[in-house]
């Protein structure tokens, strides 16, 4: 399992944009974090087009197969699809790799019975303005 934002687990942080201008203020080598919607497509292509590694964050599970088919690094899916994203990303074989937000630690245990990837504390989440 991988753990992003674990109070005693090193990890990278994602970066929360809202529009491509915001991409300037991020670090090098950034993973960028994005909801997924038709307004921001055109923030998701950038990244695509400009092999930025991108987190998308999908409410169902046509948006899990559309995350996967615009080049995703990272699907973040709520607890409640955990299981079917992972099966999905399984059926699919897909390159991405399912998150969970979480916010306790005792979510992690269930989820790991799940198979899921990995979580994604709130914390890893760092948002940046235009």
């Amino acid at each position: 399992m991988i753990f992003f934002g674990h109070r005693f687990l090193k990890s990278k942080n994602f970066y929360h944009i809202s529009s491509i201008d915001s991409i300037v203020h991020t670090p090098p080598s950034s993973t960028l974090y994005i909801e997924f919607c038709e307004n921001n497509l055109d923030i998701i292509n950038h990244a695509v087009l400009n092999s930025i590694q991108t987190a998308l964050h999908v409410k169902n599970i046509t948006e899990i197969l559309y995350a996967s088919s615009l080049g995703a690094s990272f699907i973040i899916v709520e607890k409640e699809l955990a299981k079917t994203a992972q099966n999905i990303a399984e059926t699919y074989l897909f390159d991405a790799k399912i998150l969970i937000r979480i916010e306790e630690e005792d979510e992690i245990e269930e989820l790991a019975l799940l198979g899921v990837d990995g979580v994604i504390f709130s914390n890893a989440v760092i948002k940046i303005s235009s």
